[in-house]
């Protein structure tokens, strides 16, 4: 057992200095999929999934202007910011998607999903699935929770209506392991106008080392639970 273990670290030593010479990072060994559910508060409607099209990696700090709108938006500390641009951490956006429906054939779209106001959201979650890339084997469940419920969310939103920010209005859940991006707009209504909240993409953010750490989970059975 002792052997298996210093013989995996070993191996992953290796490989961090070879990235690091090729200025790569891990996540460019793996190819990703992605699914994000939607569940909703009536244990009797089924929960929405979509299949997220073309997940993006991308390493913290080139994303840092993105991370620090949500300091603007007084989302999270810019304390806790530092620690997270700080830290070896990889980012996955979700930019379009298409939803898995039994009934109807869907096609990919962008990320665009009314969010608030509306009550019947109880939580927004990521499922992250990889494999070594070229390698002819499953994608496997990574060993990381995504999940921002509505109770979470909906304070932001109170807070953002008084914001003139418009676009990329950026919420977190409170471990900082998905971001929500959204935009805010105006509907005229018979008697007044209605501010609208619209997910427009989706961010996990997962530490490198933990890329190789997988749980039970495959793409054939989340999706196989949607449908049942």
């Amino acid at each position: 057992m002792g052997d298996s273990v210093t013989r995996k670290c070993a191996l992953m030593e290796r490989m961090r200095k070879n990235l690091k010479k090729k200025r790569e990072s891990l996540a460019d060994q793996f190819d990703f999929r992605m699914y994000i559910v939607i569940h909703f508060k009536d244990e009797k409607k089924k929960s929405a999934m979509f299949e997220v099209d073309e997940v993006m990696a991308v390493m913290t700090n080139n994303y840092q202007l993105n991370i620090l709108q949500g300091v603007r938006n007084e989302s999270y500390s810019y304390e806790s910011t530092k620690e997270l641009m700080s830290k070896d951490i990889v980012q996955f956006h979700a930019h379009k998607w298409r939803p898995l429906r039994r009934d109807v054939i869907t096609q990919k779209t962008m990320v665009d999903y009314f969010l608030w106001p509306r009550n019947d959201i109880e939580s927004i979650q990521c499922h992250l699935f990889s494999k070594w890339k070229g390698e002819d084997e499953p994608y496997r469940l990574l060993d990381a929770t995504f999940i921002l419920s509505s109770d979470e969310y909906e304070p932001h939103l109170v807070r953002l209506l008084s914001s003139t920010e418009k676009e990329g209005l950026v919420i977190p859940n409170l471990e900082q392991t998905i971001f929500l991006f959204m935009d805010k707009h105006q509907m005229q209504t018979a008697k007044n106008k209605v501010t609208l909240f619209k997910l427009k993409s989706v961010c996990v953010y997962i530490p490198q080392d933990q890329l190789m750490m997988w749980k039970p989970g495959s793409v054939e059975a989340l999706v196989a639970g949607q449908f049942l």
